[in-house]
């Protein structure tokens, strides 16, 4: 097993013992995906989708007995981006199950074929880039055939998954939805963070995708859970750190995972072996994970039109708002008006500086926030 030094990870997945609890909603996971259900998993950004997935993914149950790929589609502008983004993902994730894993799926998917390449021991290349794709749909319709024959079950977890809407071909859930329906040897994991938008594509009776898979919220770990790991840890390496502490930084992140771990892995370093993490060290550690992106805070205010600045700061200030565009929110912050306000927060909200999940606006990076509010 992978050892590091900081047990508080931040990025990415590394291995069970670094991961926090989240043992119900693997085993709600994989029961759904073994059970022949597509899934679809819902969360506050950061609150850990990918590390549950990656997570599921490793257990026994699905590890050696089905294809696992994970692709995430938040930066794709179109259907052929998406084709693409999946094609180079089954690719690089074939490589570990050996070269006639692999060799099948270049065989079924003619289309690729030129792009991907063998050197003389064997090690494949992945040499397309996104023009290769000329056809998308035919591309689509081959990585499908390949899927529906794999010689094991494959299970295709979709990140950001409401970015499809997104696309300029109006019929991209249509086709999707079309072949994940004719896939019986592939179930579907659709994550993301939107809440009322994939709401929209799963339980709106005029969409596609309506009531084609079952529904799951991704909350944040219990507290209790989290204060045991992240005792647990300091003690293995000989610190220690009061509850209060975890407490403390769970309550003022919301319960979100990134934001707690990274608080924490930002206590860990700060504390000696032998020594012992009290709470006064909290805002020091917060601060100084601020300050390091404090370069980046004043780049983003600065290319803000002045009224979206304006708006960002005082919902910053106020935590959480539903009226936004009240007279009370407009005269207490002294913005322009309410019309001003309905702008500036539809370009907040798609350049994804603040989020709205069941009419509640907030800042979307939390870090961002309390560094308005120190500042502002």
């Amino acid at each position: 097993m992978k050892t590091i030094k900081n047990p508080f990870v931040t990025v990415g997945y590394v291995s069970e013992e670094y991961f926090c609890d989240r043992k119900d909603e693997t085993i709600r996971l994989i029961d759904e995906v073994t059970n022949g259900n597509n899934l679809v998993l819902i969360s506050t950004r950061r609150m850990g989708k990918t590390g549950l997935i990656r997570h599921s993914f490793l257990q026994k149950e699905l590890d050696s007995k089905y294809y696992t790929f994970f692709v995430d589609i938040y930066a794709t502008k179109s259907l052929r981006d998406f084709t693409f983004a999946l094609s180079k993902v089954i690719v690089e994730s074939l490589q570990s199950f050996g070269k006639k894993a692999l060799k099948e799926f270049i065989r079924t998917v003619k289309s690729l074929q030129p792009g991907i390449t063998f050197d003389i021991s064997g090690t494949p290349s992945f040499n397309l880039s996104l023009g290769d794709i000329q056809a998308p749909e035919a591309t689509l319709d081959e990585i499908f055939s390949y899927l529906s024959a794999a010689d094991k079950p494959c299970i295709v977890a979709i990140d950001e998954f409401q970015q499809i809407i997104s696309y300029p071909e109006n019929n991209t859930e249509a086709v999707l939805r079309t072949h994940i329906q004719h896939c019986n040897n592939a179930r579907f994991i659709f994550a993301g963070s939107q809440r009322h938008v994939l709401g929209n594509i799963f339980l709106g009776a005029a969409r596609p995708f309506y009531q084609s898979a079952s529904m799951m919220y991704l909350d944040s770990i219990a507290l209790p859970e989290y204060i045991r790991f992240a005792q647990d840890h300091f003690s293995q390496h000989r610190k220690t750190i009061d509850a209060g502490v975890i407490e403390a930084a769970y309550i003022q992140f919301e319960g979100i995972t990134w934001y707690i771990q990274k608080a924490l892995h930002v206590l860990f370093n700060a504390v000696s072996e032998g020594d012992n993490c009290s709470l006064n060290l909290l805002p020091e550690a917060i601060q100084t994970i601020i300050g390091s992106y404090e370069y980046a805070y004043v780049e983003t205010l600065f290319r803000l039109p002045v009224k979206q600045k304006e708006l960002l700061i005082a919902i910053a200030k106020e935590g959480k708002t539903t009226e936004p565009t009240s007279g009370a929110f407009v005269k207490k912050y002294k913005l322009s008006s309410a019309s001003s306000v309905q702008a500036a927060l539809k370009g907040l909200l798609e350049k994804d500086f603040i989020t709205r999940e069941q009419d509640v606006y907030r800042v979307y990076d939390l870090f961002l926030a309390a560094w308005l509010n120190i500042n502002y």
